[in-house]
């Protein structure tokens, strides 16, 4: 990992020649300029909250070892911390003082006081200057004068005088929230006794979220060179699989290409790479099932794996049958979810609703249900009301997709007053948001089609009102088939979508790949995608490590 500098003007991350670089200036002081501008606008207008001079107090991720080991995994900073900041160090610490600007924050980094022997185990150590310098900051100190810092930037004059001098009417803002994914409490840090009285813990975190929601230019060029690293490794993994390999080399093959050639050392989330029938397990590759199952010819394979660069991810899924040719039963199934996508991309844009989105992917994958003969429909009840009795949810009992950013399951799906409650509803409970769209929220559109085991036996009970709508003898012939799904992270524009994802999707992409077609392709057959940098010239053709 190397940080490169122009004039001291602008410094960037990369992971070393010819990968991504990734520009602290324009990604993250933006974001801080971003914030203080969010700050001054949510207290304009009050009286009160407008004399107010506001200071920003928040902590990054701690070095941890693993349980009582001196082992220590590999370090992932905290993700609001890293997008304030880009610091990749743990044990640092952030103040932002927004009362010299309405457009800009005096940033201080505290960085922890390290002995002399860290040089020897883990490196030389960076000087005050040198991390100034490298992460573009107005101020560094130590972690360890944290409370006399705060007490005098409080307490003290605007330009950090005595304490007790010239006292301000100033309001120490800290991180506390619940994500609405995980249900976990973010946690402000302890300040000293004095500061109590000037502590808010409730404006920072609606406002620091949902800048998170919104992206910059900088973040979108981010998101999406991680999708398409994403994207032509899951080219790699198709092209290069075989029947009787094990689901976890397929995983092996991903993780290896897009860290050998594009230097993604991490994935964003656990990869699931279920086949056969683990292909209806939406969680599959967990420590308890760890990919381990051995493929065989005539199955469906699903696998979802994201590339992360420098804490931003990309979460794609691919769905392909192991011996490169689509029998005419995954054929059935895949085009249903396929037509779901596109379904969906016809929708997005600002001012529509992600519950509408949601909804509108099941209805295509029931058309589909419907034209095999498994869902049934009568005079009186159409697939529109199956829908909404929400049939749909037994064959796609996840979400349609999520926000998407630092994090995989990304801030903001549920902000209080910004978007409606979560509904109770089989299906629609799962979904990470239900807003409104907004341009520049960049999401996953991920329709799927399972044959659960329980879910079809719930259904199809004698007391279940859904069973009249189903034929049993066609559903027992799906069953341990798996499931499909297609996933994709694309963003909202001013007047529809753009999608980052550009690996093989339509059936007839899929087995040219497979059967050792380049990538990507020259002409675009499924533009409906919106797949806009499919056929560009610049994007890189699809290499293959030299090791393998």
């Amino acid at each position: 990992m190397s940080l490169q500098s122009d004039q001291l003007t602008n410094s960037f991350l990369s992971m070393g020649p010819s990968t991504y670089q990734v520009s602290l200036k324009d990604l993250f002081a933006s974001n801080r300029e971003r914030l203080t501008k969010e700050i001054h606008r949510h207290v304009k207008g009050d009286n009160d909250s407008s004399k107010c001079e506001y200071v920003l107090y928040m902590v990054g991720g701690e070095s941890t070892t693993r349980y009582d080991s001196d082992h220590e995994p590999i370090f992932r900073q905290e993700s609001y911390f890293w997008y304030l900041t880009g610091v990749k160090e743990p044990d640092c610490q952030l103040i932002l003082d927004f009362s010299l600007s309405s457009t800009t924050c005096w940033t201080v980094l505290l960085v922890p006081r390290l002995p002399a022997e860290y040089a020897t185990i883990m490196g030389a150590i960076k000087t005050p200057a040198q991390w100034k310098t490298h992460y573009q900051v107005d101020e560094v100190r130590f972690t360890d004068e944290i409370d006399h810092i705060l007490e005098q930037r409080m307490l003290g004059n605007q330009n950090g005088g005595a304490v007790g001098a010239e006292p301000k009417n100033r309001t120490l803002l800290r991180l506390k929230g619940p994500n609405s994914d995980s249900g976990i409490l973010y946690e402000p840090p302890a300040v000293p006794s004095s500061l109590q009285d000037m502590v808010n813990d409730e404006l920072l975190f609606p406002i620091l979220a949902e800048c998170r929601v919104i992206k910059s230019s900088a973040e979108l060029a981010l998101l999406r060179h991680a999708t398409e690293v994403t994207s032509f490794g899951h080219g790699y993994v198709m092209r290069n699989i075989k029947p009787g390999m094990m689901e976890y080399q397929g995983e092996s093959l991903f993780r290896h290409y897009c860290y050998f050639n594009f230097g993604s050392r991490l994935t964003g989330y656990t990869s699931i790479c279920g086949c056969g029938p683990n292909a209806a397990i939406l969680h599959y590759g967990h420590a308890g099932e760890p990919n381990a199952r051995q493929t065989k010819s005539g199955e469906i394979c699903l696998f979802d794996m994201g590339a992360e660069y420098f804490c931003y991810g990309s979460d794609v899924t691919c769905s392909f049958p192991i011996n490169g040719k689509f029998s005419q039963d995954q054929l059935s199934i895949y085009s249903a979810v396929l037509s779901a996508q596109k379904a969906v991309y016809e929708m997005i844009k600002p001012g529509v609703s992600w519950v509408d989105c949601h909804k509108t992917a099941e209805l295509e994958i029931l058309k589909g249900l419907h034209s095999i003969g498994i869902v049934k429909t009568n005079d009186n009840i159409s697939l529109e009301d199956l829908v909404e009795l929400r049939l749909g949810a037994v064959f796609m009992p996840h979400g349609l997709g999520h926000f998407i950013g630092i994090d995989t399951h990304d801030v903001g799906g549920y902000l209080t007053g910004l978007n409606p409650p979560r509904s109770t509803k089989p299906g629609l409970k799962s979904l990470r948001t239900a807003r409104v769209l907004k341009e520049s929220m960049t999401l996953t559109v991920e329709p799927g089609c399972y044959f659960i085991d329980h879910l079809l036996n719930e259904a199809l009970a004698e007391e279940s009102p859904l069973r009249p709508y189903l034929d049993p003898k066609v559903v027992e012939k799906y069953r341990g088939f798996g499931g499909v799904r297609l996933e994709d992270v694309v963003v909202v524009t001013k007047d529809g979508c753009e999608n980052f994802t550009l690996c093989p999707r339509t059936p007839k992409e899929v087995e040219a790949v497979m059967g050792g077609a380049n990538w990507p392709p020259i002409r675009d057959e499924a533009p409906e995608l919106r797949r806009l940098r499919l056929t560009d010239p610049t994007t890189a053709i699809l290499p293959s490590p030299p090791s393998m």
